[in-house]
């Protein structure tokens, strides 16, 4: 499937079955494309995932890994677990990235994207930190071949910006998500295109209610419920020039299947 030139596909980890499940889902979905979720790959010793996912006829847009530690409970508690800011598990978060950055390039894949973590450039200290971890995350991936992807959403678009050029990376990119921007309650997702798009490579078709008390989430709703708006978003895509795929990603609700399905109805409404 294509929105206009843009390849749709699905994030793997939001139909929350295995590489089988997920292939059955994407027949049924009519979708060939996929964001893929890599981390149970590089966990199997016995190698059968990965024979799994190479048998499959897929066109792998990028591949993503999380780790362990990550805790989205809250905003405060994500904040200090996620990406690579826990000191306690970078040695571990570290293998695991080499070990997903292998698997994509086994894969003749391109893109790996992660969430670096909150990036705090007011704390010296603390954002010297990020900025060592993730250059030496980023040259692991320039030696295999793969550009690491940086998700939106703990900072704001000019906050995260000004993180990629001060770090200055050839193999940095963004994987932007514009329903994170609103989730994290970091800004206007069209206009952090027009500030992120030198950058953007890969985006998520996700969208989400922005919170009314600040400092907790906002709901992340089916695609076109929300408040990113569709053609909005899609006019801006095509006002910066993005080449890229996107991958509806659904991570909420009873019925993901049937809001995938919906997000590629109200997409191919949209695009024509």
């Amino acid at each position: 499937m294509k929105c206009k030139k843009w390849p749709v596909g699905v994030c793997s980890w939001s139909l929350r079955t295995d590489v089988a499940g997920v292939a059955k889902a994407m027949k049924e979905l009519g979708l060939r494309h996929i964001h893929l979720g890599i981390r149970a790959a590089v966990e199997d010793s016995s190698g059968k995932v990965m024979e799994t996912i190479k048998a499959q006829k897929w066109t792998i847009t990028s591949t993503m890994i999380d780790f362990p530690q990550e805790d989205y409970s809250t905003l405060d508690t994500i904040k200090v677990t996620g990406g690579v800011v826990p000191d306690a598990q970078w040695q571990q978060n570290h293998n695991l990235f080499m070990g997903a950055v292998l698997a994509t390039a086994g894969l003749g894949v391109k893109y790996l994207s992660m969430h670096a973590g909150f990036i705090d450039e007011s704390n010296k200290a603390y954002v010297e930190k990020i900025y060592s971890r993730i250059r030496d995350l980023a040259n692991i991936a320039a030696d295999n071949g793969v550009i690491l992807l940086l998700e939106t959403g703990q900072e704001s678009a000019k906050d995260l910006r000004h993180f990629l050029e001060t770090l200055n990376h050839k193999s940095v990119g963004v994987n932007f998500d514009p329903a994170n921007m609103i989730l994290y309650d970091k800004g206007d997702p069209v206009e952090a295109v027009r500030v992120l798009s030198p950058w953007i490579r890969h985006l998520h078709v996700k969208d989400a209610l922005r919170t009314k008390q600040p400092g907790t989430w906002g709901a992340e709703v089916p695609w076109g419920d929300g408040q990113v708006g569709v053609k909005r978003f899609l006019d801006v895509l095509e006002e910066v020039g993005f080449d890229g795929a996107m991958a509806i990603e659904r991570e909420a609700g009873d019925n993901r299947q049937g809001d995938i399905k919906v997000a590629i109805e109200r997409l191919t409404a949209a695009c024509k």
